[in-house]
C-alpha cells in the first residue's frame, strides 16, 4: 500500500485496537492466476508470542483451497472514509479523501477439531456478550449444540500468520491548524455516518 509520510502509522497497540474495532475483513488470494476475495470477520489472537487472524469461510467457498498454493495472503481492514472538499481549505487547492486502512500479510492454513470450536466461541464471545439474551457457546441447549457441531462440517477454519502489517491513517495531517479544525466542523455538517465517524477521528487524533 502506498503511504505518504504524514499517514503512516507504526504503533502497534493502536493497530491492535484498529483491527479489533473493524474486524470485518476483506481477504484477497489468488486462484488460478485470478486474484478472488472474500469479507469475512476476523478475530486477532496471540499465539506463543506471535500474532495471527483468525475466522472461517463456508465449505463451498474457493479461497480456502488456496491457502496450500499461495505464500501470502493479503487481509484489508478498512475504518470510515469522506471525501473532502477543498471548499473548506482557507487557500484554493485540490479536494481529497480521508480514510483508515491496515493491510496485514500473512501466511495461512486450515484449522479444524477443538481449535476451531474454540474460535467460534470467541466469535461468538465477542459479538453476543454484551446483548440482553447473548447467544453464547456454552449456553446453547443440547439441541442447538448439536446442530452447531454438524455446521462446522459446511466450514473451514482458518488462520493466518501475521508477517507484514501497513497502516495509514489519511486524515488531513498535511492541513494548518485553521484547516483541519474546519474540516472537522464541516464533516459533521454532511450529516453522514461516515464524515462524522471521520470527524470523530480526526478530533482523537489531533495534536
Amino acid at each position: 500500500m502506498y503511504i505518504p509520510k504524514y499517514y503512516k502509522i507504526t504503533d502497534v497497540e493502536e493497530i491492535k485496537e484498529f483491527i479489533k474495532d473493524n474486524s470485518f475483513a476483506t481477504i484477497v488470494s489468488i486462484r488460478k492466476g485470478k486474484p478472488i476475495a472474500s469479507h469475512v470477520p476476523l478475530l486477532l489472537n496471540k499465539i506463543k508470542d506471535e500474532y495471527f487472524l483468525t475466522g472461517h469461510f463456508a465449505y463451498g467457498n474457493p479461497l480456502w483451497r488456496t491457502f496450500e498454493d499461495i505464500d501470502e495472503i493479503l487481509v484489508i481492514f478498512n475504518g470510515p472514509h469522506a471525501y473532502i472538499s477543498s471548499s473548506w481549505y482557507e487557500k484554493e487547492n485540490v479536494p481529497t479523501w480521508n480514510y483508515q486502512s491496515v493491510h496485514v500479510y500473512g501466511k495461512a492454513s486450515l484449522m479444524e477439531g477443538n481449535e476451531l470450536e474454540q474460535d467460534l466461541t470467541n466469535l461468538l464471545e465477542k459479538y453476543e456478550k454484551f446483548r440482553e439474551n447473548p447467544v453464547l457457546w456454552d449456553k446453547l441447549s443440547p439441541e442447538m449444540l448439536q446442530q452447531e457441531i454438524k455446521g462446522i462440517k459446511g466450514i473451514k477454519g482458518f488462520k493466518i500468520k501475521i508477517k507484514e502489517v501497513q497502516a495509514a491513517y489519511k486524515l488531513s495531517q498535511n492541513r494548518n491548524a485553521a484547516d483541519y479544525a474546519n474540516i472537522i466542523s464541516e464533516l459533521y455538517k454532511e450529516e453522514d455516518p461516515n464524515a462524522s465517524a471521520v470527524a470523530e477521528v480526526m478530533k482523537k487524533n489531533r495534536k
